[in-house]
């Protein structure tokens, strides 16, 4: 409805200078014929009278040319002032639509809670982004482009156009109120800043950062980084691992980056009071009644616990690592959902 009325309005602006423009040509033809004049003295003569500013003839006129400059001036001020009237409507209500926009989605961010700030929205942090979207994460994306705002808006995500490495950046994307923060900038030495900048405000808040050049994973991690990962790196073992393993690499694919597969990969925490605390794997009857595998349990101290036996008792705060059939982790999800 809204794209609607702009592009309506937007033909008004059009057909208002069209109108503007043929009565300003109609003018400076009908004195070159009426009167004689060359090219210049008709059109001076067509916009003053148009204009009503009253500087007088360039020439006298002759009985006809004042019965051409009457209807001209009944034809071209209401043309003139439609058009002057639409430009003015355009500017203003441009900048108020922007402004109300802008407004609009600072109150959306501020009604966020326990989400993610992605700083910088290049090539990384847009695939991060974009998987955070489609898992419904809330999220804030803070960069310096205007570009890169037109592409976060029409995708929908909220963001703040600004340096990440300033304390109204991230005030702006309510890091008072964030689950953690992830750090993506292209520069080792931004996200260092970043880094020590967030955590100067928020200790306690997870931080996620990226790393290019050798030695900034040391860097990041005394500036307060919870956790370092290098693109670079990752992509360099992803290749090694297709040379050396592809059918492990296959079965990675699949199960992490397949869009239409029955297998998925999932964390979930086992809630205090869930009925499931207390209870060893076998008991609880997971693997047979949802038809997945409990590849690892993390414990509350972070301790993981790889293929867990069937005789290992969950306890409260538990993380566990499952592998199996999308219908199935849904089922485990909401039955860690509930509580006893």
């Amino acid at each position: 409805m809204k794209r609607r009325a702009f592009v309506l309005f937007d033909s008004q602006v059009a057909l208002a200078l069209t109108t503007t423009i043929l009565v300003m040509a109609g003018g400076t033809v009908g004195y070159m014929l009426i009167e004689g004049w060359d090219f210049h003295d008709s059109l001076f003569m067509t916009i003053t009278t148009v204009a009503t500013v009253g500087y007088g003839e360039v020439h006298p006129l002759s009985r006809a040319g004042e019965i051409f400059s009457m209807a001209l001036i009944l034809v071209g001020v209401g043309a003139v002032l439609y058009f002057l009237t639409m430009i003015t409507q355009w500017v203003v209500e441009g900048k108020l639509r922007q402004v109300m926009g802008r407004r609009s989605l600072e109150r959306r961010i501020r009604s966020l809670k326990d989400h993610y700030i992605i700083c910088g929205y290049g090539r990384i942090g847009a695939q991060v982004a974009d998987m955070l979207a489609e898992r419904d994460v809330g999220m804030v994306v803070i960069d310096t482009s205007e570009d890169a705002t037109r592409r976060l808006e029409a995708a929908g995500i909220h963001y703040v156009l600004g340096s990440a490495t300033e304390d109204e950046s991230l005030l702006a994307a309510g890091i008072d109120r964030a689950r953690g923060l992830v750090a993506t900038v292209s520069s080792d030495a931004d996200n260092v800043y970043i880094v020590l900048t967030a955590k100067g405000m928020r200790p306690d808040l997870f931080i996620i950062a990226r790393a290019t050049e050798p030695g900034s994973e040391r860097k990041l991690k005394r500036a307060g980084a919870d956790k370092v990962v290098s693109p670079y790196f990752i992509g360099a073992r992803r290749i090694a691992q297709t040379v050396l393993r592809p059918s492990v690499a296959d079965f990675i694919d699949l199960t992490f980056h397949g869009s239409d597969l029955a297998l998925q990969m999932e964390e979930l925490v086992v809630g205090p009071q869930n009925e499931l605390v207390g209870v060893s794997l076998k008991e609880s009857g997971l693997r047979q009644k949802l038809d997945l595998i409990i590849l690892a349990i993390k414990k509350a101290d972070d301790r993981m616990i790889f293929n867990p036996p069937a005789d290992t008792v969950i306890d409260r705060g538990d993380t566990l690592i499952a592998l199996g059939p999308h219908q199935s982790m849904l089922k485990l999800g909401r039955m860690l959902a509930v509580e006893s």
